[in-house]
């Protein structure tokens, strides 16, 4: 690590977290403490209701190739249909449309070669304003901890999965090419920049920049950079694999709503840019029996919308279209990882509800652990508790990681790095933020799946990075499952996966 001197300047540093709905897979969940882990009563409940926060897409359609290449001249054909083409993915089989024609749909799925025509869907990942922000600034100076980056002592994340270690055993993460598929980012983040390719960047957000624009609310997106690839230059944090370069595809909205197939166009994009590692802290839990609301097309304006009678195959094919993206990218070298999701659903026992992209083939897919009072006892505070709203099932995790949790019942103030505040705001995750005041650097501390994946992340990338840099998907999921720590119960179990991640262990492993 570095060892400039590194004088502190003002740094505003905001604690966010939010309150969550079912479908917010994104971490900010305020649980109650007392609710059960099963909720298969409530999602019976909400079922009988149908979901209102997923809405079937006005006019914009997912058309499925019987095989995974497109039919020759589709494109004439579909036009011929009335439509407009979005998006021809030839290499899975799958194109986007957009068309005002009602008979779309019926008239392009008597296209031969075309399995099947399906509306695409407009999610409410999160509310950024249920968002509670709190800006602190003057933390004055930190005490030594044989480093200069200032927040560094903040990253209790790094300690549980033995980062600083794995960075004194040489793997850093050079030459290794992080995806992170999130919101906008803050591209000016000074412990971002360094890091970012700008060339392979993009917005799949339709009327929205790359960069991170809603005011007074902190940007998911550079938090979830941050962990995974924020620079070690002696100024704030450090990711954990600081020399990575970061690959930032913004496919959600800065309002916290996306496109089904903008999740879709961002892993093929990511994955043609040459990631080794796809970060996606987003995610959803759709009904299998497909019972949302339409907005008939006009998605701004709420009166219109009608709960539509439930379409199980069209949610089934859906999933399909989202699998073959997955399985290109895993093809074409692409480790993926996603958050498990925040609705503390039992995955053994309720089966209404799937997960994505988490449940996708070829994906990793992270639960969240956390501390209980780390600040009062850093050195011997266990870390590695089931996170109180992480999503568990032998199924729906491979691993876990740093999440952070908000479950420590005291009103102590603490005090570390030279920041002073409640106990239990330090069991959360500490990141990058985006600059609420031009020029000052902003962090954050947050909670959820969405802050345990990019830890795995960084982890992957630090075994392609001491391995050449090419390394197939199949070898990284074996390595890292070799080399995490078991919790729980003996091999893969509901809370843990394969264990939860250890970074050391991923980097000096014998083959």
């Amino acid at each position: 690590m570095n060892t400039r001197k590194f004088t502190p300047a003002k740094l505003a540093c905001p604690l966010f977290f939010a309150f969550m709905g079912m479908f917010g897979c994104n971490p900010e969940v305020e649980v109650d403490p007392a609710t059960n882990l099963d909720l298969d009563a409530a999602s019976n409940a909400k079922i009988a209701n149908g979901a209102t926060n997923v809405k079937y897409r006005g006019k914009h359609y997912i058309v499925l190739s019987a095989q995974e290449k497109l039919p020759a001249g589709l494109e004439g054909k579909l036009t011929a249909a009335n439509g407009k083409i979005n998006r021809l993915y030839a290499e899975v089989g799958v194109a986007t449309a957009y068309s005002e024609d009602p008979e779309f749909s019926a008239k392009a799925s008597k296209i031969p070669g075309v399995r099947s025509v399906v509306r695409d869907l407009d999610i409410e990942w999160l509310k950024p304003e249920d968002q509670k922000v709190v800006e602190m600034e003057n933390f004055g100076t930190p005490p030594f901890s044989g480093d200069d980056d200032r927040f560094f002592d903040l990253q209790w994340g790094h300690a549980a999965i033995q980062a600083p270690e794995a960075w004194n055993a040489g793997a850093r993460g050079k030459g290794v090419r992080v995806a992170v598929l999130d919101t906008g980012f803050d591209l000016d983040h000074p412990d971002l920049a360094p890091n970012i390719d700008l060339a392979a960047s993009k917005s799949f957000v339709i009327g929205e920049q790359l960069s991170y624009a809603l005011p007074g609310v902190g940007s998911h997106g550079t938090h979830t950079a941050g962990t995974i690839a924020a620079a070690d230059n002696g100024i704030g944090i450090i990711g954990v694999a600081p020399e990575a370069k970061l690959i930032l595809v913004k496919v959600l909205r800065d309002s916290g709503t996306g496109a089904f197939s903008w999740i879709m166009d961002g892993i093929v994009h990511a994955t043609q840019q040459g990631a080794d590692v796809i970060n996606m802290s987003i995610g959803a839990s759709l009904y299998r029996n497909g019972k949302y609301l339409d907005d008939n097309g006009t998605p701004d304006d709420p009166s219109d919308d009608f709960l539509v009678k439930g379409d199980t195959k069209g949610v089934q094919e859906l999933l399909v279209a989202l699998d073959r993206v997955t399985r290109y990218a895993n093809k074409n070298g692409s480790t993926l990882i996603a958050s498990a999701g925040n609705e503390a659903n039992n995955g053994n026992a309720d089966k209404s509800l799937v997960h994505i992209p988490s449940s996708s083939s070829g994906v990793i897919s992270i639960s969240a652990t956390a501390p209980r009072g780390w600040a009062l006892n850093p050195t011997t505070t266990f870390m590695d508790n089931l996170a109180s709203y992480s999503n568990y099932g032998t199924p729906d995790v491979h691993f876990a990681a740093p999440g952070g949790d908000y479950m420590y019942p005291g009103a102590e103030i603490a005090t570390i790095a030279g920041v002073t505040q409640y106990v239990y705001v330090f069991d959360y995750v500490f990141s990058t933020g985006s600059n609420l005041t031009p020029g000052v650097a902003s962090y954050y501390w947050s909670v959820g799946t969405s802050m345990a994946g990019p830890h795995a992340a960084g982890v992957a990338a630090l075994i392609i990075g001491q391995n050449g840099g090419d390394m197939d998907p199949t070898q990284v999921l074996a390595r890292m499952r070799a080399s995490a720590d078991d919790l729980g119960k003996p091999g893969r179990d509901p809370l843990y996966g394969y264990g939860r991640v250890n970074a050391l262990r991923a980097v000096t492993l014998t083959q």
